[in-house]
């Protein structure tokens, strides 16, 4: 059950990302976070209704509300790297969200496999590839979005560990917990920056899309956490950019060179070590 609703979070995860990250390529990031998390609040909070689970305290769901605000700016800065880099290389490297997770685990005595180690050296090696790119000059730099995709994943990471805390009395109030902590975070950073909160009609259609595919991914993982452990479940559902690549691929004609598809798939391979550890 566990691996079914976390390749489902997947699947959400990579429909709204690319949603996402078209949408941020035509408005200020802070205004697609802000109507999609808006959107994400309005959804959780139907579904805690309809659930009927018992309200755990406000204790009990910090780290949810944690989970929330790192997830809000682990999506702002992979929509800022998919505005400006290619979001076959700036996805990928946002995978290794695992990693943080694992690394929690470690400091908490539970000691990484030779399996889980092998995965991350995969994971660290795909990474550098795909962030690798030629200048002009004939050198190597870091590839457009690719700093973004750092931050992305270790704001992901953090989400795991936090909803994975804040799931363990009822995921339906972690994930409303989490939604009800980033939505005032990003409409506070919209007003202090001036961003507008109001898109213009025509793109609604796609904000509600992002929020509503997210927080389908956020329900399934949050549940998924409940049946396994976390560090499965964060692997199997870090698997959305195989999604996100593909829509890329099919809608936007983006195509990478074969060097950075083996980076890719050296860095979903080790992600799918370090679960399998």
């Amino acid at each position: 059950m566990a691996a079914i609703l976390a390749l489902a979070g997947a699947l959400g995860w990579g429909v709204g990302d690319f949603l996402g990250g078209l949408a941020a390529r035509r408005l200020a990031v802070l205004t697609v976070l802000a109507v999609s998390q808006a959107v994400g609040l309005v959804c959780v909070l139907v579904w805690v209704v309809f659930s009927g689970d018992a309200f755990p305290g406000v204790a009990d769901l910090l780290p949810a509300a944690g989970a929330g605000i790192a997830a809000m700016v682990g999506l702002g800065a992979l929509y800022r790297g998919f505005a400006i880099g290619a979001m076959g290389i700036v996805a990928p490297i946002s995978a290794a969200a695992p990693v943080v997770p694992l690394t929690v685990d470690a400091s908490r005595g539970d000691v990484p496999g030779a399996l889980q180690w092998l995965g991350v050296t995969l994971v660290v090696a795909g990474i550098v590839v795909l962030s690798r790119e030629p200048r002009v000059d004939g050198k190597r730099g870091i590839a457009a979005g690719a700093g973004l995709a750092f931050v992305a994943a270790l704001g992901f990471g953090l989400f795991f560990v936090g909803i994975d805390a804040g799931a363990d009395e009822s995921s339906a109030w972690a994930v409303t917990a989490a939604r009800a902590a980033s939505v005032p975070v990003v409409v506070v950073a919209a007003l202090i920056t001036s961003t507008a909160l109001r898109p213009p009609r025509a793109m609604l259609p796609m904000l509600v899309g992002v929020g509503v595919f997210d927080t389908l991914a956020n329900v399934f993982v949050a549940a998924a956490t409940t049946y396994g452990a976390v560090g499965i479940v964060a692997v199997l559902s870090s698997l959305y950019p195989v999604v996100t690549v593909v829509l890329a691929w099919i809608v936007l004609g983006e195509r990478l060179s074969a060097v950075k598809r083996v980076g890719g798939a050296v860095a979903l391979a080790g992600a799918a070590l370090v679960a399998a550890g």
